[in-house]
């Protein structure tokens, strides 16, 4: 974030964006940009099907963008694009989605699926397996993993364990792997280009305990540590349906597990949205920018703008509840009424004990609302209408979040619901009387 200021300084003037505009009556002088009004809100961003579709502006991003950035190139509230991509760096997306939408983005606004991965620590020292596609070695080198492995080395050490593709299958046998290091735990960052390949070895190396010299052992014992980044089942891109998402490679890998073993494959977490880890990231980097704009407001309310019910607004209202539940947490009466209703202080602990690992990674966040806008220029019916009752309009018969996440009819309930990332700005604008010079 230390370079954020210079950085927009430096890029000039984009356009005449703010002719016509009103003059802001809200909030005090800022050091950085004059008399902006200064925000107590963040914005975070989904990325495909909320501002792009492939490689391609959704149209109204660009108007979205107009009343977000000032003259000067720079935010004029604190803004965070929370994507369950993970197949580049941070640094790579940013650069894509300054290109694709004409505004000044930094890698310290971007939050990948894999992001939270570096308040993972204990597992950074160990050989890891990763798999996805793109650069999947410098993405964990970059995330503080030290020893890591790819599928593609694993199959290269072990040609016989890859027999699906009768094209691929080695001509002549090969010597038994000597001193190959024992993968200690395994890194889901996305979908990889040939499932078969990914789905077979990450299969071995959960059945032999990480020893792939060795037979599989079916009996019932605890696999290594797994750890998932992106759980969406289906994506927006150019075509007219969604796509298959990492979510459908996961579905693919559970069950294979259970079938084989008679057991459910285990997490150690589940990262991107709609994981809490992935919203507390974001609001972190939401109170940085607005520290290094040297606004004094703290950010009491974030804003989460996606067009999949399972992620965004799942992520969104599922945090928000930990938002207010722990303001209720604070309060002596609400702890007691909890207790009573539980005849336990187990669940009270529990999140305490949650609040005390993010603290020491991230701070606790001054936020305590997390809002949800539902667009329709994505996953979700993008040839329809715009419902007129929000509260009413959703009759999910299929739940299509991940396993691990139950259906609750009230998380997949949009506070809002728009045509567009335009017609969302607009209205968070007005719901926060808040209006940029």
């Amino acid at each position: 974030m230390r370079g954020l200021v210079s950085l927009y300084r430096g890029l000039g003037t984009l356009s005449n964006r703010q002719a016509g505009r009103k003059t802001g009556i809200w909030g005090s002088r800022c050091g950085f940009c004059g008399t902006q009004p200064q925000p107590s809100f963040g914005l975070l961003f989904d990325i495909d099907g909320v501002l792009i579709r492939g490689r391609l502006p959704i149209p109204a991003a660009k108007r979205a963008f107009d009343k977000l950035v000032d003259s000067q190139g720079q935010f004029v509230v604190p803004v965070v694009f929370v994507t369950n991509a993970g197949n580049c760096l941070r640094q790579t997306k940013a650069d894509q989605l300054s290109h694709i939408l004409g505004v000044p983005i930094t890698q310290d606004q971007v939050i990948m699926s894999h992001s939270p991965l570096r308040m993972f620590k204990k597992f950074h020292d160990k050989c890891v397996l990763v798999s996805g596609q793109g650069p999947v070695l410098e993405i964990a080198h970059n995330l503080g993993f030290q020893n890591v492995v790819s599928i593609d080395m694993l199959r290269e050490s072990y040609p016989l364990l890859d027999m699906v593709d009768h094209n691929r299958r080695p001509t002549l046998l090969s010597s038994p792997v000597a001193n190959y290091p024992k993968v200690e735990a395994v890194v889901l960052f996305g979908e990889p280009v040939r499932w078969e390949t990914n789905l077979q070895l990450i299969i071995d190396v959960l059945l032999t305990n990480g020893n792939l010299s060795s037979i599989h052992q079916t009996q019932k014992k605890p696999h290594l540590p797994l750890l998932a980044c992106n759980m969406d089942l289906m994506w927006m891109a150019e075509a007219h349906s969604p796509r298959f998402g990492h979510g459908t490679f996961m579905v693919c890998l559970e069950n294979i597990y259970k079938k084989i073993t008679g057991e459910d494959l285990k997490y150690e977490a589940l990262m991107g949205k709609p994981s809490e880890l992935t919203y507390h990231f974001a609001e972190y980097l939401i109170r940085s920018q607005t520290m290094q704009r040297q606004w004094k407001l703290p950010i009491t309310s974030l804003y989460a703008i996606g067009d999949n019910l399972m992620t965004d607004i799942y992520g969104a209202n599922l945090y928000n509840r930990y938002l207010e539940e722990r303001v209720a947490r604070k309060n002596p009466k609400a702890v007691a009424k909890m207790v009573a209703a539980t005849g336990s202080t187990a669940a009270v602990s529990q999140d305490e004990e949650m609040d005390n690992l993010w603290e020491s990674e991230l701070a606790l966040p001054s936020a305590t609302s997390c809002k949800s806008v539902l667009v329709c220029t994505g996953v979700y019916n993008p040839k329809a209408e715009v419902p007129s009752d929000a509260n009413h309009c959703i009759k999910e018969t299929v739940f299509h979040g991940h396993r691990d996440f139950r259906f609750d009819p009230a998380l997949v309930e949009p506070g809002h619901i728009v045509q567009d990332v335009a017609e969302a700005v607009d209205l968070i604008f007005e719901q926060e009387k808040f209006v940029p010079q």
